[in-house]
């Protein structure tokens, strides 16, 4: 599936709190986001707006790992 080409970094803040992604720090232009679900899992993303392709991609496929689905499922659940 495609990703989103105009979204910024605090817009997939907002969205990841669907997965139980919470905001645990924010330094400089970027956000550190902790989910206690299935383990504890830290990432962090930076509050660029639009987020370059490959920084969403990298941040979305490490975030499917964590849930374990795939990342395209992962993106139908977050963007439609």
């Amino acid at each position: 599936m495609k990703l989103p080409r105009d979204i910024s970094g605090a817009e997939l803040a907002q969205r990841l709190r669907t997965l139980g992604n919470e905001v645990t720090r924010t330094t400089g232009r970027h956000q550190r986001l902790t989910t206690t679900l299935h383990g504890e899992h830290h990432i962090t993303i930076p509050l660029h707006s639009p987020l370059r392709v490959g920084t969403l991609a990298a941040v979305l496929s490490e975030i499917a790992a964590h849930v374990t689905m795939s990342r395209d499922d992962l993106v139908v659940r977050l963007f439609e």
